[in-house]
């Protein structure tokens, strides 16, 4: 069943995607926010202890505050902060339903989900980046032993665990499961733990593989993944370790193949970046918007909640004038 034409259909209910909506209700526009998963889905992923590197007042949107007890908060807090957001404004919001296709005809958009059909006059994407893992392609990443998503230390306890990367994720999992009693051992691809680390937790991964607690190896790759070792290729040769777990924690990336299906242009290179006004974010194809980490192409790093929620502004405000 097609509903009648939205002004703005808002695809992804993170918190960007949350940002548009209240600029929208603001303006009087009819809207819906469609989401594949629950709200605000890519926190709820977040490791459980996860703490953000940017304060609370950062995270705010709608001008509501976010209250928080330490320095920064926590997963649980932010989670709790954006299910109060939506109590709070009642959002348009269509959980639990995916966007399959969008595509224009004439001066209306047509969005085909899994669960219905929805026409507007202009759509935002605001789908993140945390769907898709960047894959090492290698031998065995198949094997069940390996993971792309970190949720807790407790299932690694007491077995031997390699983390790939040295961004905060691959650190946070490494720390977390050598304190619950794992033997860890990390491979990195250069040679030291990223600077963007967050800053209270780079001097602990660093003095724990300075002592030997952690094992790491650094300008080294997985060449072989097998149900009991693992195959490194190190600097001096290569090596092979037992192995229970492989948490490939080498990064995500937005669904960019989305993105080119339904018209928006990337950049040549390697960072397909998508092409977009930055002044309004509207992409190529006019009507069709880009909000939140999703503009960086895979730059997951340029954009986040806190310098990205003035998207919904810039582009609300820009429907508005047409």
């Amino acid at each position: 069943m097609t509903e009648s034409i939205y002004d703005l259909v808002i695809v992804g209910g993170g918190p960007i995607g949350l940002a548009c909506a209240i600029e929208a209700e603001k303006k009087n526009l009819k809207y819906v926010i469609i989401e594949k998963g629950a709200i605000v889905n890519s926190i709820f992923n977040y490791p459980l202890y996860m703490t953000f590197f940017s304060t609370a007042e950062r995270l705010e949107i709608g001008g509501i505050p976010f209250n928080c007890l330490a320095p920064k908060p926590g997963r649980q807090e932010a989670l709790e902060y954006y299910r109060n957001i939506h109590r709070y404004f009642k959002f348009n919001i269509n959980l639990f339903e995916k966007v399959l296709d969008i595509q224009k005809n004439q001066e209306i958009f047509k969005i085909a989900t899994d669960k219905n059909n929805y026409e507007s006059k202009y759509v935002i994407i605001a789908t993140g980046f945390y769907d898709i893992p960047i894959e090492m392609n290698v031998s065995g990443e198949n094997l069940p032993k390996v993971r792309h998503y970190y949720k807790e230390a407790h299932e690694y306890a007491f077995r031997k665990v390699l983390v790939v990367g040295a961004n905060n994720s691959s650190v946070d999992a490494a720390l977390e499961c050598w304190r619950k009693g794992a033997e860890v051992t990390m491979v990195i691809r250069k040679n030291e733990i990223n600077n963007r680390v967050k800053y209270w937790v780079k001097p602990d991964i660093e003095n724990r593989i300075a002592e030997g607690s952690i094992k790491a190896y650094f300008e080294s790759n997985i060449t072989e993944i097998r149900e009991n070792e693992v195959k490194i290729q190190t600097p001096n040769g290569k090596v092979t370790i037992e192995n229970d777990f492989v948490l490939a924690l080498t990064g995500y990336k937005p669904d960019l193949n989305f993105l080119e299906k339904i018209g928006i242009q990337l950049s040549n290179d390697e960072l397909k970046i998508p092409v977009y006004n930055p002044e309004t974010m509207e992409t190529n194809v006019e009507g069709l918007f880009l909000a939140g980490v999703v503009c960086g192409g895979m730059q997951t790093h340029k954009w986040f909640i806190e310098n990205s929620r003035i998207h919904a502004n810039m582009i609300v405000d820009f429907i508005s004038t047409k």
